[in-house]
Order: structure tokens, then C-alpha cells, then sequence
């Protein structure tokens, strides 16, 4: 018996119940237009996956339910799963719905829910106890609910939702030992370097070992603000993967369908000894409904991956297509009218101007120019340009702003990249500014401010004079101001509050200053697959990283005022990701980096513990960030720390005293 099946990714909008809607709509169209018989949807993709604690509100599971009847219809001669919180009785769970031919057949809901990482399922969700069942009447008629699976005409179809598939006793061994042919999972799962390896692992081995054929749905694009959906759907069967959708599409929604074999996959898994199944069913597990399976036209599969996903450098590539899809949504779901960037000519402010550049690059390679302003209706005059280059032109807005401490380096080094890029670059004088700031302050104190004891609040004076004439530009665009604040740089607090950190979203915040200087350099020497390299970044990328806040003669730069960005980086993974004591991170460290003495790593790690525990106040007053890499220091979704502490006090004493001793 052959089948097409389907995956859809939608790029959903929390309590966006029409354009949600639409969306959906759309996607069932299209797969019934393509001879699909059984298309599955992600996960809470009616109210959005990212409502919060609007879930907590019993209006958003009743609109959802009357989203869900308003899509019934759309599902004649099409079976459809869908996802939606549901509530009953006077608890709400995280629930995937089956509607076929203008009918909803049954409700699963999802028993294992994700409280690690980003995800707070637990503080809205109850997880469906195993084995339970129940009735409701959503629409004036019984429908069953819970730990049920579906015989469809004869062909058997079980869920396992999201994290049910990512747990040791997962949901689907069960469904093998009841004679499922198609497992189905709804899935809202967030892009991080590496997870789609993981993903695809997790698909591949539950068709292999389950004896099924296994369609994954994911959501698509910046759906809530901080989590960017990659797109990944998979459709698999006995262990191959026979379709699989493009990643970061800037679509509404993608779909893929494959033709299965239900014949095949039950002989192979017959001839399988170590198959065990069940006999019997529990009463009320199988739910059984009548569905005319269109016929089957020609069965080519295309599994093949896009160019980029075998590029060498996967991780930039991957980096450029997350930030850009995010910046792209975030941009068009606040309506705003472009992007200001404060272009100091160094790496960070650089990186998020090319990253807007690329959004546009990207965006319009895939949709059109038409389709791209399409997207931006909201901003008057984009359907007559002609070129990205005039659309990044109208988009994004650079300024560098200078004092007497700037250099003509890194103010060539801004306008070289900002002209590269084709943004609108302009250029300010804020020395008269600063003094005047200074001037002020020394008369109310009645002393010169000098640099030998003033010397921080002198750097941070420039610092701020910059944010408010970038504000300034951004409210008279009404675009988004992008704060240039990178991860490393989160960690020990090296930025100044209301000052470099100024801006409404911080597009870099969720990734490590090393993997920056990398991520640069392959922009400046290969680049994007499509599109090549941008060599105006030599530029940048030829500096060392420098605030540029202190008196030329100084001779500034972050790591001498820090440490190797290297190190700090190995640090902030020991002591933060991996939870380890002083003590524990120092031995990391001393194995990894034998090019240095060990009082400069002591040093260094006295410093990053101090700092870290001092600046947790500015992590939580960071502009949301995107959440790209699984060691984010988000303190709002990843990453909590008390905002006042000892500080590893006592840790760092006795590491001290211990060190001591190694000397004596």
C-alpha cells in the first residue's frame, strides 16, 4: 500500500490566531493539491509555541479550540495533525489534535515536557499521564483523548509530540509493539549549532528501530523573539531519510511529502527477531475511523541536502542563515522600518551590519524582490527598488561616531564595510558632546577628572554619549536599534549599561567573541555559498579588538584589559555550562592551554570569576538576544544567576592559598 505523506514548516506568530490560521490553511491546500493523504503539522502551531504565560489564560485554549473548528473544513479528503493547548479539567496540556474529512477524530497529548534550556513547559503544561484515557465533547461530540493511537482505513498512526522522541523510554516503542505503520511528530524545536544531527539521528533510528516510516514537523523563523526555528522537517522510513525540507526558508511555510510503503515497512519489521508485538489493545487505545486514501502518482523522492549544508564551514554558514531569518522576522512582526547600527569599525558592530546585509541577500535570493517587499508592506516605496543594494540602502542605517580618542583605522574600517554592504552610513563628531558631559561634572565637583583615577568613568562617558544620537535615528526611522554586545563580552560585564549595550534586540549576544573573529574572517575570505566573500572586512579583521575609549597612547585592547578571548571563552564554558568550582576550571584550563604560565591562567580566572559574579545585573538588563548556541547566557531563558552573591569568595581564597603552597 503506497502513501504520500507530509511535513509542514509554518513560521507561526504567538496569539496570531488569524495569520496562524492562514498559514495553516495554506499548508493543507497545498498538500492536498500534491496528493497527500497525511500531513503533519508542528507542534502548538494554532496558538504559537511561544505564548508564555499567556498560556495561563483560559481565553488562549478557548480561541484555539475556535481556531480548530474553523480549520475542520479545510481538512475534506486530508487527514491532519495539529497542534494546540487544550484544557480539561482545571489542567492544560500541550496537545496534538487529528482531524480528517471535516472531522476531529481524536486528541494525543503530549506526556514528556521540556523544562531544560529555553523551554518552560512545566510552569504552563501538566504532562499526559501514560496509559490514561478519557472523552470530551469540544464541539457537541465525544471525541476520545489522551494515550491513544488511530487505525485510519487499516493504516495505523501514533504520535510521539516533540521531547516524548527525545527521552530514553520513548513514547514510540510502545506504538512498535501496537502495530504502528506512521509515527508522527508535531515539533517545535529550536535551532542550535548541532542539533540537527541530533534530530536527524532521532528520526532515523525511530524508523529503523520502531519497523515504522517517521514524519517530523518543525516550526520556521523567529517566531516569539528569541528562539529561531531552523525549518527542519524529516520524513524517514525503516531507517533512510527519504525528504527533508530546506532550513531557514523565509516562506510562510514549506512542505514535504515521500511516498511510503506500509507493505514493505511491515515485512521488514516482521523479519526482524527481535520484534515483540502486542496481541491485544487496551480498550479505547485504538481508535479506529474510515478514510478513502487518494491513489498514488509517480514516486520520486528527493532527500538531497542544499550545497551549503556540506560546506566545510557549516557553523558560519549556519550562523549567517539563523541571524538573518531572525533579523528578517523580528523586523516585518514589529513592523519596523530597518535597522541602526552604531558602526564602530571593530568586529562585533561590523558582524551585525553584514548580518543585516545578508538577511536582505538571502531574503531576496529565495523571494524575490517583489515577494520581499511583499513581506515589508508596511514600509512605502520598497516595490520600486531595484537591487538588494538599494534595498539594504533604505534598510539599514551605520553611523560612526568619533572622539578625540578615535582612530582613522577603525573610521575607514566602518565606512569600507558600510559601503561594501550598500547601507546609508553617516558620520558624527561627539568630542564637544563628551567634554561638555566632563565639564559639567568637574565644575559640580569643583576637581579635574583625571585618567589616572578616573579612568572608567572617563571610557564610559563616550560610551553613552554615542547611544543617544543613534536612538535619535532610529526613532526618526522608526527602525530597530541593534545592540553590538557579544556573549563573551556578556560574561564578565566588559560594556558599558546604556552605552555600547544600547538598543532594542542584540542580535550577537548568544555567541562567543572567538567564534566572532572566525566567523569574520571566513565573511572576509569565502563567505556565504550563494554570495561569496566581503573583502572590505580585512579592514576589521587585521585589528586587535579594542574599545578605543582610552588615549591613543594607551594602546587599548579588550584582551589586554581581559584575557585571550580564547581563554575567556574556555572559562565561561567550564565554570557556567559545565558547573565546575574554581579549583576544577583552573586544572581544565592548565591542560588546555599550556602556552601559558600558570599564574596568568590563575590570574585570568580569578578575574572571570569576580567579574562574572559582579556583573549579573547587566545580563539582565541585555536587549533580547537570539538564542543560537546551547550555552547561552540568557538570563531570562537559559542561564540564572543570583544578581547578588559571594562571589566565590571563599572558592578563590582557597584556590589562592592552595596555589601558594604549590610555590612554597
Amino acid at each position: 500500500m503506497l502513501l504520500r505523506v507530509a511535513a509542514a514548516t509554518l513560521n507561526q506568530t504567538p496569539l496570531d490566531w488569524d495569520g496562524n490560521r492562514a498559514n495553516i490553511v495554506a499548508a493543507i491546500e497545498q498538500a492536498r493539491a500534491e496528493g497527500v493523504s497525511v500531513l503533519c503539522l508542528p507542534e502548538l502551531c494554532i496558538s504559537g509555541y511561544g505564548c508564555e504565560d499567556a498560556f495561563l489564560a483560559l481565553g488562549t485554549a478557548t480561541m484555539a479550540l475556535q481556531v480548530l473548528e474553523e480549520i475542520l473544513p479545510c481538512s475534506r479528503g486530508i487527514v491532519v495533525s495539529l497542534g494546540l493547548p487544550l484544557f480539561h479539567n482545571k489542567a492544560l496540556y500541550n496537545a496534538c489534535a487529528l482531524i480528517a474529512d471535516g472531522a476531529l477524530i481524536g486528541i494525543v497529548a503530549k506526556r514528556t515536557l521540556a523544562g531544560d534550556g529555553i523551554h518552560y513547559e512545566p510552569r504552563w503544561f501538566k504532562p499526559w499521564p501514560a496509559g490514561t484515557r478519557t472523552t470530551i465533547q469540544p464541539f457537541g461530540k465525544s471525541v476520545p483523548l489522551g494515550d491513544i493511537f488511530f487505525d485510519c482505513s487499516g493504516v495505523r498512526i501514533g504520535f510521539e509530540i516533540c521531547e516524548d522522541a527525545w527521552v530514553a523510554q520513548r513514547r514510540g516503542a510502545e506504538l512498535s509493539l501496537s502495530g504502528v505503520d506512521l509515527i508522527l511528530n508535531p515539533s517545535a524545536s529550536h535551532f542550535a549549532f548541532g542539533k540537527q544531527e541530533v534530530r536527524r539521528r532521532l528520526v532515523l533510528e525511530g524508523s529503523r528501530a520502531f519497523g515504522v516510516s517517521y514524519v517530523y514537523a518543525n516550526l520556521l523563523g523567529n517566531e516569539a523573539g528569541r528562539a529561531i526555528y531552523d525549518g527542519d522537517a524529516l520524513i524517514a522510513t525503516a531507517g533512510k531519510v527519504i525528504a527533508q525540507a530546506p532550513r531557514f526558508s523565509f516562506e510562510n511555510h514549506a512542505l514535504i511529502s515521500a511516498v511510503i510503503d506500509v507493505d514493505l515497512t511491515r515485512v521488514q519489521h516482521a523479519s526482524l527477531n527481535s520484534s515483540r508485538p502486542s496481541v491485544v489493545s487496551a480498550p479505547g487505545e485504538c481508535v479506529s475511523f474510515d478514510f478513502a486514501f487518494p491513489s498514488v502518482a509517480g514516486f520520486s523522492q528527493d532527500s538531497g541536502l542544499a550545497e551549503w549544508e556540506r560546506s566545510p564551514a557549516l557553523k558560519e554558514e549556519e550562523f549567517a542563515r539563523a541571524i538573518a531569518l531572525g533579523l528578517f522576522d523580528y523586523c516585518r512582526k514589529t513592523r519596523a522600518r530597518g535597522f541602526v547600527v552604531s558602526l564602530s569599525g571593530g568586529a562585533d558592530s561590523a558582524a551585525v551590519a553584514c548580518l543585516v546585509a545578508l538577511m536582505v541577500r538571502f531574503a531576496v535570493r529565495e523571494l524575490g524582490l517583489d515577494g520581499f517587499a511583499q513581506k515589508f508592506e508596511h514600509i512605502e516605496g520598497l516595490s520600486r527598488l531595484l537591487s538588494e543594494r538599494e534595498l539594504t540602502h533604505v534598510l539599514l542605517t551605520t553611523a560612526y561616531q568619533a572622539t578625540k580618542n578615535s582612530s582613522d583605522v577603525t573610521r575607514n574600517a566602518a565606512a569600507g564595510v558600510a559601503h561594501a554592504l550598500g547601507a546609508t552610513h553617516l558620520e558624527f563628531d561627539i568630542e564637544a558632546l563628551v567634554a561638555g558631559y566632563v565639564s559639567s561634572v568637574e565644575t559640580a565637583l569643583g576637581r579635574k577628572l583625571e585618567w589616572q583615577g578616573d579612568d572608567l568613568a572617563l571610557q564610559n562617558i563616550q560610551a553613552r554619549v554615542r547611544a543617544p544620537s543613534v536612538w535619535l535615528l532610529a526613532n526618526l526611522n522608526s527602525a530597530l536599534l541593534l545592540s553590538t554586545s557579544n556573549r563573551s563580552e556578556a560574561a564578565v560585564g566588559y560594556a558599558t549599561m546604556d552605552g555600547d549595550t544600547a538598543g532594542g534586540l542584540s542580535p550577537i549576544a548568544g555567541i562567543d567573541k572567538a567564534f566572532l573573529r572566525r566567523f569574520l574572517v571566513w565573511l572576509e575570505k569565502a563567505g556565504p555559498y550563494e554570495f561569496g566573500p566581503i573583502p572590505e572586512l580585512h579592514a576589521v579583521n587585521v585589528q586587535a579588538p579594542t574599545a578605543e575609549l582610552r588615549p591613543p597612547a594607551a594602546a587599548q585592547t579588550d584582551e589586554a584589559d581581559l584575557m585571550p578571548y580564547e581563554v575567556l571563552d574556555a572559562i565561561e564554558r567550564a565554570a557556567i555550562r559545565d558547573k565546575r568550582s574554581p579549583s576544577e576550571v583552573l586544572t581544565v584550563i592548565a591542560a588546555e592551554f599550556t602556552q601559558y604560565s600558570r599564574d596568568d591562567l590563575w590570574l585570568w580566572l580569578d578575574r572571570f570569576f569576580r567579574l562574572w559574579s559582579r556583573n549579573q545585573w547587566k545580563r539582565e538588563r541585555y536587549a533580547p538576544s537570539f538564542h543560537v548556541d546551547d550555552e547561552s547566557l540568557d538570563p531570562k531563558t537559559w542561564c540564572r544567576f543570583p544578581i547578588l552573591s559571594g562571589g566565590f569568595g571563599r572558592e578563590l581564597r582557597e584556590l589562592r592559598q592552595a596555589i601558594a603552597k604549590e610555590k612554597a
